[in-house]
């Protein structure tokens, strides 16, 4: 099933996805730095790692939301997965949102142990949102084009459609 958000011939979603998974991931990963050093600068960057997932997060739901709308079809099993995983996903951008409010309400940025915790959730939601994620396109087929195969044209060369 071929993805409606689409750029030089790629779904967008996917491409898109890389960038709040690693921001926040990378943030749970300044975190820890900054437990085992006490450096301000680990919070500080972790706190605007956080900020700036969420914001990408939101612009990259906001595409897989609209294939989900679009193109996966009613009462199937990917409708459901698909539904499953855009609200973990949303799940994940909300606990690392409150991540950073907790931060937020500190002066130097320091993490509170809920807002660590937080994070740590937020990480094992991705996982769980991720694992959902290649469960659409690598069993379901979601976002896949029908005539591909080892030998397919580039998607950038002119359609036959």
């Amino acid at each position: 099933m071929r993805s409606r958000v689409r750029a030089a011939g790629h779904a967008v979603h996917p491409i898109l996805i890389v960038f709040p998974l690693g921001l926040l991931t990378t943030a749970v990963g300044f975190d820890v730095l900054h437990l085992l050093t006490d450096r301000a600068s680990f919070a500080f960057t972790a706190a605007h790692l956080i900020a700036a997932g969420v914001l990408l997060g939101l612009v990259t739901s906001a595409t897989g939301w609209l294939d989900w709308f679009l193109v996966v079809p009613r009462g199937t099993r990917a409708r459901r997965v698909g539904l499953l995983h855009g609200l973990v996903n949303a799940g994940v951008l909300l606990v690392f949102a409150i991540s950073w409010l907790l931060r937020l309400a500190e002066t130097d940025w320091t993490p509170t142990w809920p807002a660590i915790i937080a994070g740590w959730a937020g990480l094992l939601g991705g996982g769980l949102g991720g694992w959902l994620g290649g469960e659409l396109v690598e069993r379901l087929g979601i976002s896949v084009e029908e005539e591909a195969h080892p030998d397919a044209p580039s998607s950038l060369a002119p359609s036959r459609r």
